[in-house]
């Protein structure tokens, strides 16, 4: 699995842990944002080359983190096809995966210590979209997912 993962100032120490953490689990990295913690790459920067990169299929999944993970978060849903999720604990970080099939996980460096982040981004990086939920919830989540894409459609054309 190859994942796309991104931090503004705000979002590098918690960025760095998760780096660490994946590389660790042999996965493959793109990383974009800051090299260091006092390099300031704002989060508006960062969001477009990692929703691009899931767009492209350069990466499977993207993992964006800045102050609350709500401005990569709204930056990141602006590209067609890209389902950004910002969560705060690891029950979202899985079921913005089963539930919305969400393809970059965005988070707040302020508010999410390193153990809990690298729990989120486990139970994200192992949900499944539809996985363990009743037949007729999968099919209207299958629905709504088509549905969804139609009206990307509609306003990308």
């Amino acid at each position: 699995m190859k994942i796309v993962i991104g931090s503004d100032k705000s979002g590098y120490p918690l960025r760095k842990a998760l780096e660490k953490h994946l590389e660790e689990k042999g996965i493959e990295l793109i990383v974009y944002g800051p090299q260091d913690e006092n390099e300031a790459v704002p989060f508006y920067e960062v969001a477009p080359k990692a929703a691009e990169d899931i767009q492209k299929g350069n990466a499977e999944r993207g993992i964006l983190i800045c102050g609350t993970g709500m401005g990569m978060s709204q930056v990141a849903n602006k590209f067609k096809g890209v389902r950004a999720a910002c969560v705060e604990n690891v029950y979202s970080a899985k079921m913005c995966r089963v539930i919305n099939d969400s393809n970059i996980l965005c988070m707040g460096g302020w508010m999410i210590a390193e153990t809990l982040g690298i729990a989120m981004v486990d139970a994200y990086l192992e949900a499944r979209f539809v996985t363990g939920v009743e037949e007729w919830r999968k099919a209207w989540l299958e629905n709504a997912k088509a549905e969804f894409g139609k009206l990307e459609d509609r306003i990308y054309g």
